[in-house]
Order: C-alpha cells, then sequence, then structure tokens
C-alpha cells in the first residue's frame, strides 16, 4: 500500500514541485491550501506534469489559524512543511514574517506528532545559515546559524532562522517525530503558474526588461526539481534523521544569469538586458522599489553555499545551473508570466 504524504503550501513554487515528484513516484499526497478555492488551479498546474489520479487531495489550513492542521496530518506518514510566508518585500513590522513562519511551523509539527507521522522534512532556507561575518568570497555549510540581528533586509533571515530554531526546540522535547531541514538557495527552474514567483523574479524582472541593466549581484542558485527530489531524499534515508542539509549549486552573477537568457532562448529573451547597472544606479531605483531595496546589501559581495553534506549523505546530484536558468524563462513565457 502506498505511503501517505502532506505537502504544506501546494499552491506554491517548491510545494508544488514536491507534489509532482512525490506522485510520480507512487505516493499519495495531501496538501494545504490556504483556500480550497484554489484546488482547480493547483490540480491543473500539477496535471500538466503528471497525471495524479485519485492520488491527490486538498485540505484548507493557514499558517496563522489552527483550523485544519490536524485532519490534514491525520493518517499521514511523511510530512513535507514547504509553506511559509514569500520575503520578497521588507515588511514594516518584521513580525508580520515571523509569526507566520514560526508559528506555522510549530502548527504543523503539532499536527505530525498527534498523527503519529513518522518523520517531517520542513523547508527553511540558506537565509537561516548566514552568518554576519561572511566576507567575500566566503562560504557557508549547515553548522552556521544567521543571528539574530535586525536590520534592513533582515525580516526573511529572521523568518527562517526563528521558523527552523522553533522546529528544531519542538523536535528535541517531542521525541516521537524525526525532524530534518532542507536549506535551499536562490531557486530557479521551471515554474508551474505564473502565480507567487517569489525567488524566481530574479529571472522575471530580466526577462520583462523591468530593470534598466544588469546590477552587480549574484546568488548560488538550485534547480526546484532538485530541491524537491532533496525533499523526497531527506523523508527517507535512515541518516537524515535529525539534520540539516543545504541544498546549492553554483553561484551565478547577474550577469551570468542574463547572458545565459539570451543564449538559451534567443529570440524570448529580447527584452532582458546585457549593458551593467552602476551600483548608484541601483541604489537609487531601490528608493523608490522595495523588492530591489533588499538586494542592495549584496552589491559586489559573492557569498555561496556548499552542498557537500547532502550530495554525501543524500546521494543528491544537483543539475547544470544554466538548465535551471533557461529551463526557468522558457517557462515564464510559456505561462505568461513575461
Amino acid at each position: 500500500m502506498a505511503e501517505t504524504v502532506l505537502v504544506t503550501g501546494g499552491s506554491g513554487f517548491i510545494g508544488g514541485w514536491c507534489i509532482v515528484e512525490l506522485l510520480r513516484r507512487g505516493y499519495v499526497v495531501r496538501t494545504t491550501v490556504r483556500s480550497l478555492a484554489k484546488e482547480a488551479a493547483v490540480r491543473t498546474a500539477i496535471g500538466a506534469e503528471v497525471d495524479p489520479g485519485d492520488r491527490l487531495s486538498f485540505h484548507a489550513a493557514e499558517l496563522t489559524s489552527d483550523a485544519g492542521w490536524d485532519e490534514a496530518a491525520a493518517g499521514c506518514d511523511y510530512v513535507l512543511h514547504v509553506a511559509s510566508p514569500l520575503g520578497t518585500q521588507q515588511p514594516k513590522v518584521q513580525d508580520d514574517l515571523i509569526v507566520p513562519a514560526r508559528d506555522g511551523a510549530l502548527r504543523a509539527l503539532r499536527a505530525a506528532a498527534k498523527a503519529g507521522v513518522k518523520r517531517v522534512v520542513m523547508t527553511s532556507s540558506v537565509s537561516a545559515s548566514s552568518p554576519d561575518d561572511r566576507t567575500p568570497d566566503s562560504v557557508s555549510d549547515e553548522s552556521q546559524w544567521t543571528s539574530r540581528a535586525e536590520g534592513i533586509g533582515r525580516a526573511y533571515d529572521q523568518s527562517k532562522m526563528l521558523a527552523e530554531r522553533a522546529a528544531w526546540d519542538f523536535a528535541a522535547a517531542n521525541s516521537g517525530t524525526e525532524l530534518v531541514t532542507i536549506l535551499p538557495s536562490l531557486v530557479l527552474g521551471p515554474v508551474l503558474t505564473p502565480d507567487n514567483l517569489g525567488s524566481v523574479q530574479v529571472v522575471s524582472r530580466l526577462m520583462s526588461g523591468k530593470v534598466p541593466g544588469v546590477p552587480r549581484i549574484g546568488f548560488t542558485l538550485v534547480d526546484v526539481r532538485d530541491v524537491a527530489d532533496a525533499h523526497i531524499r531527506a523523508m527517507t534515508s535512515p541518516e537524515a534523521a535529525g539534520e540539516r542539509f543545504i541544498v546549492a549549486h553554483e553561484f551565478r552573477w547577474m550577469g551570468e544569469i542574463a547572458g545565459t537568457l539570451k543564449a538559451r532562448l534567443g529570440a524570448r529573451a529580447a527584452k532582458v538586458p546585457t549593458r551593467k547597472l552602476p551600483d548608484f544606479v541601483l541604489r537609487l531605483i531601490a528608493l523608490f522599489d522595495p523588492e530591489l531595496r533588499l538586494v542592495v546589501p549584496g552589491l559586489g559581495r559573492r557569498h555561496s553555499f556548499t552542498s557537500a553534506k547532502a550530495q554525501r549523505v543524500l546521494g543528491w546530484t544537483p543539475r547544470p545551473v544554466e538548465e535551471s536558468i533557461a529551463d526557468c524563462g522558457a517557462s515564464l513565457v510559456e505561462k505568461g508570466a513575461v
């Protein structure tokens, strides 16, 4: 009999691909969405990749409410807790991101423990493993934690760090259900829908020509399909219990991302800028663009993350980042997102 997995946040980028990969591997999948009004759209998006048959069901549950969580987890073998607030804008109050992330994680864990779930795999972020003392060309691993320091652009980092800390505290006090955390870097790859783009805005802004040039910022990239694969490997690997895993691949500057889009997509990437954007111009634009404001601290800084542990323990192998970039851009065109 097929095992049942609850994926929280099924309408999201990572959550959707976790559902696809689980269905491909024969699991029965339940997923939470904030409103069942989203069910039809999510079913359609998932159905474009894999036929779910009768193995996919939906439950309404929100990070900020207790309602629905126990029912969603009841009878499940595993939980992938992927749902979390998007951090594409700096909120006026940090708790607007922190409270839903932390309390939502605890709601998912409490429901999983009550249901006797074997293991919870929780999506954290390399934002929870980004020490303040990082230097140019430095590399972070899972042994490091983001500090509790506040500051511009730190609300998302704080939300991820505090939610993960709370989850580990819960796991330490409740030994019945195992916990694993997955810390992806900037996630690209093909989108299932044109909504909830999150990290994909890095590519969508380039594809739509919303930035007048290419700023001197860069990111360690990873493919969403590989992130989903890592979640499932962490779910079933005996050695993974009680561990954190960074899933990240290679660092690319925005200029390199733009170049890949141009080279791989041709006319579809006609609006992608190629000229370099001086730092002072980005700082000026960021005064009027809250989303760009978040990347200003990273100007000219190359900081990357190592996934050596995930590759060693989980047998995880990421695909080339150029494939992820190109597939991301192509899917944005196909889905009408740019």
